[in-house]
């Protein structure tokens, strides 16, 4: 049988995390997201040199950081340089469990113009994550007169 040049089980995009302390994280997200552990592979010094969860049908790698790699946990870069956006089937279900788990609200819970019902999280490791469930479909007509009308309730032209 040929080799898949994507593996089966996976997309196109897969995110990868470093994150500080890669065990607490994994056990977070399991808390926070549902997430399934699938791998999991220790380093000489017994940290995760690779990781990879399950959340809904998506798959989430991350490791702790090691000098080899060029990505680093948002600690060691000031913040955050990326997002993760996740459509779940209820977003206010799923936003308070990450809650209880220990994520803290960077945006609370709205419906937004586009169609979505949505807010964002900061992991306790630093990294942000946008929550959804979308609600309406819109045509792109509806789309721009929407945004129109939210940007000028933000002030924005």
């Amino acid at each position: 049988m040929a080799v898949q040049p994507i593996p089966e089980g996976y997309h196109s995009l897969n995110p990868y995390l470093a994150v500080e302390d890669a065990d607490k994280a994994i056990e977070f997200y399991k808390d926070a997201f549902g997430a399934q552990e699938n791998v999991r592979m220790a380093g000489p010094d017994g940290k995760i040199a690779h990781a990879e969860l399950q959340i809904g049908d998506s798959k989430l790698m991350l490791s702790d950081p090691f000098p080899q790699s060029s990505v680093r946990p948002p600690s060691e870069r000031g913040g955050p340089t990326a997002s993760i956006f996740m459509y779940v089937e209820d977003v206010d279900s799923m936003f308070q469990q990450a809650q209880t788990a220990g994520a803290q609200v960077a945006q609370p819970l709205e419906d937004a113009f586009w169609g979505d019902r949505w807010g964002t999280l900061t992991d306790p490791f630093g990294h942000v994550w946008s929550i959804a469930t979308h609600k309406e479909d819109l045509s792109e007509e509806e789309m721009a007169e929407r945004s129109k009308a939210a940007m000028a309730e933000m002030g924005a032209s």
